[in-house]
């Protein structure tokens, strides 16, 4: 008589949730959404680094060869924390988690002069492992970018830090 009754057994239940978790498993594993999130907040401080270095050469073209003041009163070979007018002095406290350290905690460079024709706002990084703001009343202590010119006219634009490359950076 029992043959008649239509239903699943409970190992075929069991079997079918197993085989339902395996997959599930090997999805997230292959997904790896840490990964994912990594790449995504490197590929915004990619751009966010072209960004910058384009709208200071787009400057030194439009004022016949002339940089920034905030740009070319830097010292050659020193790094410097790029911040925007609101930021303050000694911006650059967390230093240590700069894959390239900022030279002093009064190396800031301050591209302000550009927002507006240049750029919309300074660029702040992502938040990684790094939190930009430092309680104080001031906001944030710095944009998690540097710059640093070389005594040939070159500039360099850097990611304060990078999660998933050793280095993000660009120069012209």
């Amino acid at each position: 008589m029992r043959n008649n009754e239509k239903g699943f057994t409970l190992i075929e239940l069991l079997v079918v949730i197993a085989i339902i978790g395996i997959l599930v498993a090997v999805v997230f594993v292959s997904l790896d959404p840490a990964t994912r999130f990594k790449q995504a907040r490197d590929a915004v401080r990619q751009n966010d680094v072209q960004e910058i270095l384009s709208s200071i050469l787009l400057y030194q073209v439009d004022n016949n060869g002339s940089h920034l003041a905030a740009v070319s009163g830097t010292t050659a070979g020193s790094v410097y924390m790029i911040v925007d007018g609101s930021m303050a002095a000694g911006c650059d406290d967390n230093n240590a988690a700069c894959d390239t350290a900022v030279t002093g905690d009064t190396t800031c460079a301050d591209l302000s002069g550009l927002v507006d024709q240049y750029l919309e706002d300074v660029p702040v990084g992502p938040a990684g492992s790094v939190t930009w703001d430092d309680g104080s009343a001031n906001g944030e202590e710095g944009t998690g970018y540097t710059l640093e010119r070389e005594t040939n006219g070159v500039i360099r634009i850097r990611a304060c830090e990078s999660e998933d490359t050793d280095e993000i950076i660009a120069s012209r």
